[in-house]
């Protein structure tokens, strides 16, 4: 359902979360995270350009969070590189439908829960969860 760059999007803004006051350089961004490193780059530029990350050059620089993990929303990081779309009129353009129909009505319901689902769970919540599978590592059984 989302696209890739916000998945890629996800992917780096949850590895950083988990130590919010580092710096990763790109390359190593992209080996923990499997993300392409030419698509990263302009993943990572979004992410710079909407104000969650910032970069460093130089030694020890690289990428970092500029908003803690615990005011991040899934729902910030997918609007830092896209938007979930909404449908605000007819899709089919025909006039006589001054209102939604009833099937992108519902359509456009299902994208309204979709987006409060994301705007519910910060990244914080991603890196400090219980579960035994831990983003990007291998489980330990």
């Amino acid at each position: 359902m989302l696209p890739k760059t916000a998945e890629y999007a996800l992917r780096a803004v949850v590895w950083l979360g988990r130590n919010p006051e580092l710096t990763e350089s790109a390359d190593q961004l992209a080996r923990i995270t499997q993300i392409p490193r030419r698509y990263l780059h302009k993943v990572l530029q979004e992410l710079i350009s909407a104000g969650l990350l910032a970069s460093r050059s130089g030694p020890g620089g690289g990428y970092g969070l500029t908003i803690s993990p615990e005011k991040i929303t899934i729902l910030d990081v997918v609007n830092a590189v896209g938007s979930l779309e909404r449908i605000r009129e007819c899709p089919l353009g025909i006039p006589s439908h001054t209102s939604l129909c009833p099937l992108h009505a519902e359509l456009d319901r299902v994208y309204a829960a979709t987006e409060a689902a994301l705007a519910s769970v910060t990244i914080a919540q991603l890196t400090q969860s219980s579960s035994p599978i831990v983003p990007f590592c291998e489980s330990q059984t």
